[in-house]
């Protein structure tokens, strides 16, 4: 799925924009801009995991910043224990990698994107990052805020 330069896919409300949207394998990663964080699209029962990030005040999928000597998948399973106590069923898959242009210097980096499945909900316990998690089926209205570039991610990993 790609988009040209003027229509990106999605939108949030600090001007970052999703370009394009590629299937990839983790081996190969693209090579024409940083590929710095993952997020992981949880899914139970056709409803996804979102976190409630008490900094950015909204919900958004899991995720983060990809550490030194850390591989993305490592980085998505480690970003989906700590922030919401949620383990997948089998190794995260791979989806694709997600293209941004990141406001306000319109500089260009990439987003590994991950899924999986939970057939058991573990406890959740807030912490430092996370205030709340929630299944969403992806059209009822949470309260607050949505992530509309997490909320598209999501619908692609389905």
């Amino acid at each position: 799925m790609a988009s040209s330069r003027d229509e990106p896919l999605a939108v949030d409300d600090r001007g970052n924009a999703l370009i394009s949207f590629a299937r990839g394998v983790e081996s190969m990663p693209p090579g024409d801009a940083p590929l710095p964080a993952a997020v992981v699209a949880l899914w139970r029962g056709g409803r996804v995991l979102m976190v409630f990030d008490r900094y950015r005040q909204c919900w958004e999928l899991p995720g983060g910043r990809i550490e030194q000597g850390e591989l993305p998948h490592q980085a998505a399973g480690r970003e989906l224990l700590e922030e919401s106590g949620q383990e997948p069923d089998a190794p995260l898959r791979l989806v694709g990698y997600a293209r941004f242009v990141l406001a306000p210097d319109r500089r260009t980096e990439y987003l590994a994107v991950f899924a999986g499945h939970c057939s058991q909900v573990r406890a959740f316990r807030p912490n430092e990052e996370t205030a709340a998690i929630v299944w969403w089926d992806l059209r009822k209205v949470l309260p607050g805020r949505v992530q509309p570039l997490d909320a598209f991610l999501a619908e692609l990993t389905r």
